[in-house]
């Protein structure tokens, strides 16, 4: 895999090209890059008028169930009265209804009602995950998809998705825009075929291994190109294609051919085929060049996609490997726990516990197959190792039923569930205790399977491609590269049956019917009001973490909160909990006084230990006080926001008075985004020295001006026995960006 250092010539679609004078291209670097497949698409979503300044129109949007309570309770108060566009409601993440007894199916019946009142279409729990049904029935090539899912990933079929946090969802109800500086387009130029056994989660981790670091192609567009395109299936593309996300770029699109265009005729669309490619010249900002036949089996060890090894030099070098996890885990998990695999060494060769395979990423028709192929005839034995498989979709499932793949499966003993994300954020199959579970899922964050740190328990999860997991499951858990397989892969052709989504799902086909009554149930609630920014802020510093990444996961956990994500004070109770335990404590002590202002009452009654904070800030600032003051708290982070979309990561702090996060850099353009909306402010500072520590009080005198007059450099000073000064900034925002901080949140914004 080579990754060019500059930006790079694509000429008619096969030859890379890094100087264009020299060989003759008589084209400018400016005419070039419009020639991308990403720009065409961008261009005629753009309403702006601008290239260099989208403002984007999204052609449908999706939701699952942890996130779309949220995002239609905000939506209504600002008043929506129906779904512009159309709007699909799934509910693959809160499917089980286990924790919290009826709570979930209330967040279901929610959506139902919603969808029914506001014109929106509604999936069933366990019928489809959110990605498996958006390729099937909403992709079209062109298009333009908006999800409240990272994941939302759907480039393969040609269509440039992206995955943000609620607020900018609610923005494309209310008739808004998606607003962002034109991305920066890499090339992923694709040669060769993959060898037998190596599928396309091996090629993903590939690429994330190469990229994560270095942050080749964060915040950009990857559009993958090339001849080797051709050699790949539909199902291949689109499981290289969702785990993109993983390498924090904005979206992902595949130029387009025949065995696209088969997709959409199995899947009775085949108007939403048309060809897509690059121009005769086309410019990239830089390029990835792949040559499939040299990927072999990969494996992703503990605890980040990009820890990437093939599977074959974790087993010939067993104990340098383990020892690198440990140490990386000293660091994901504060070295609050021992931690360690070596306990799962047999023989010099490693064991595991858990297979998975499942989800948007692992639970394709020819993943599955190909891992029956694999294990036919062979036992998961009747030890501790344990295999799960989630077809994607029931449609999925039944073609599975129909062609005898289903009880090959079940015959060598593994478990086939229904569709369900759950396994990759912890709500199913969660490992035992010191367990090690491989899984081609999405994710292999701390804590992300089940375990909780806090008890005590640690389980661990390595991601991989379902051929190799199939492998090792025929060999009774001990780790095996897919290559090893000598035994024939039969691809069973696949058959669309859409008769179980005719008969269960709710397609309002966009009629809205305003005179259904919303059903709600007592764990839905709405969002408590939040004051505008103040125009002076005085801030506590409540967290300080010095990982050098810090996923959502860690900012609000996923698993034992699902329950609570339509509840945003319950939900808050959650906040970092993983990471430090004593936040919510914390912020919950000085939103006291910002709740004192909120209630015209002085906030040194009911937290004493601001009186000698605003002594000393009264010294220089004398006009400080009453009437123009904010009191919040903050949290610092080296790198935020890593990871899944959910916007809770933000508005959990908000609830609890949250003003502000500090940062040297914020991981996505996601989290940050999510910040903005609940009316945060993403501030920077440069990497080094921290002026401040946790528990110290910053002031930030004139934060409203600042925002309002667009000021690059912001003066704040650390409170003590007197003021120390030092700088941040805001980075680049939106005037309407600005206008949500100003009003205190995205709801306040659009609020009638």
């Amino acid at each position: 895999m080579k990754l060019y250092d500059k930006g790079v010539y694509l000429v008619r679609g096969t030859e890379i090209v890094e100087d264009a004078q020299t060989a003759g291209l008589n084209v400018s670097q400016e005419e070039a890059a419009k020639n991308t497949i990403a720009y065409s698409i961008l261009n005629n979503h753009n309403i702006s008028g601008n290239m260099d300044k989208l403002q984007i129109k999204f052609d449908k949007l999706t939701s699952h169930d942890i996130t779309f309570v949220g995002i239609i309770q905000t939506a209504r108060a600002s008043g929506l009265e129906k779904f512009p566009v159309p709007y699909v409601l799934t509910n693959c993440h809160n499917s089980l209804c286990a924790v919290g007894g009826t709570i979930n199916e209330d967040d279901h019946m929610f959506g139902l009602t919603c969808a029914k009142k506001y014109g929106g279409v509604y999936v069933p729990p366990h019928q489809a995950v959110i990605h498996q049904f958006a390729r099937e029935m909403l992709a079209g090539c062109g298009k333009m998809i908006l999800g409240s899912d990272s994941h939302t990933r759907y480039g393969a079929l040609g269509t440039m998705a992206m995955g943000e946090g609620g607020p900018e969802l609610v923005k494309q109800l209310l008739n808004q825009t998606y607003d962002i500086n034109m991305p920066g387009v890499v090339g992923v130029y694709l040669k060769g075929t993959p060898v037998p056994g190596v599928g396309p989660q091996d090629v993903a981790l590939a690429i994330i291994g190469k990229v994560f670091n270095n942050g080749y192609v964060k915040n950009k567009v990857m559009e993958f190109v090339g001849p080797g395109v051709s050699n790949l299936s539909a199902d291949f593309r689109i499981g290289i294609d969702v785990m993109t996300t993983e390498t924090t770029c904005l979206s992902s699109i595949w130029r387009t051919d025949e065995k696209i265009q088969e997709f959409y005729e199995i899947h009775g669309r085949s108007e939403e085929y048309k060809e897509l490619n690059p121009g005769e010249v086309a410019y990239y900002d830089g390029m990835i060049e792949i040559d499939l036949s040299q990927i072999r089996p990969m494996i992703a060890m503990p605890f980040h996609p990009s820890n990437t090894y093939t599977i074959d030099e974790v087993n010939a070098n067993l104990e340098d490997v383990l020892n690198d996890v440990e140490k990386r885990a000293q660091v994901s998990l504060d070295g609050k726990i021992d931690f360690t695999l070596k306990n799962k060494v047999i023989d010099g060769k490693l064991y595991v516990d858990q297979g998975i395979i499942a989800g948007c990423a692992g639970g394709g028709f020819e993943n599955i197959c190909d891992a029956a192929d694999i294990l036919r005839g062979a036992s998961i034995g009747n030890d501790k190792f344990t295999l799960s498989v989630y077809p994607a979709s029931t449609p999925i499932y039944m073609e599975l039923a129909k062609n005898g793949v289903l009880a090959d499966l079940i015959q060598t003993g593994a478990i086939v569930k229904t569709a369900f994300c759950g396994p990759c954020f912890g709500a199913g199959d969660t490992p035992a205790n010191n367990a090690f579970s491989i899984r081609h899922s999405t994710r292999n964050f701390p804590n992300r399977e089940g375990s909780k740190i806090q008890n005590g328990q640690i389980s661990s999860v390595a991601l991989m491609d379902a051929r190799s997991i199939a492998a090792t499951a025929a060999n009774k858990g001990f780790l095996t590269p897919a290559t090893e397989f000598a035994g024939e892969y039969r691809h069973p052709q696949y058959f669309f049956d859409k008769t179980i989504y005719e008969n269960r799902i709710f397609d309002s086909h966009g009629v809205a019917d305003p005179d259904t009554e919303i059903q709600f149930g007592p764990n839905i609630k709405d969002w408590p009001k939040m004051p505008a920014l103040a125009e002076n802020l005085v801030l506590k510093v409540v967290s300080e973490i010095h990982d050098p990444v810090t996923t959502t996961d860690e900012l609000i956990p996923s698993g034992e909160t699902s329950s609570y994500r339509s509840n945003p004070l319950g939900l808050a109770e959650f906040t970092l909990s993983r990471k430090d335990p004593a936040y919510v404590g914390r912020a919950k002590e000085v939103q006291k006084a910002e709740t004192a202002i909120q209630n015209g009452e002085c906030p040194l009654d009911v937290l004493p230990e601001l009186e000698p904070v605003m002594e000393t800030i009264q010294k220089q600032y004398p006009e400080v006080g009453k009437g123009n003051l904010g009191i919040g708290s903050t949290i610092f982070a080296v790198k935020p926001g890593d990871g899944s979309a959910r916007e809770q990561a933000a508005s959990c702090q908000k609830v609890l008075g949250g003003w502000a996060n500090i940062a040297n850099e914020y991981a996505t353009k996601r989290y940050r985004s999510n910040l903005i909306n609940w009316g945060m402010l993403p501030f920077l500072i440069p990497e080094g020295e921290l002026p401040f520590k946790n528990g110290d009080y910053i002031f930030v005198p004139d934060a409203k001006k600042a925002v309002e007059e667009k000021t690059d450099s912001i003066t704040a000073y650390v409170v003590r026995d007197e003021l120390k000064e030092f700088t941040m900034t805001l980075g680049e925002l939106t005037d309407d960006e600005r206008e949500i901080i100003l009003k205190g949140c995205l709801i306040n914004y659009n609020r009638r």
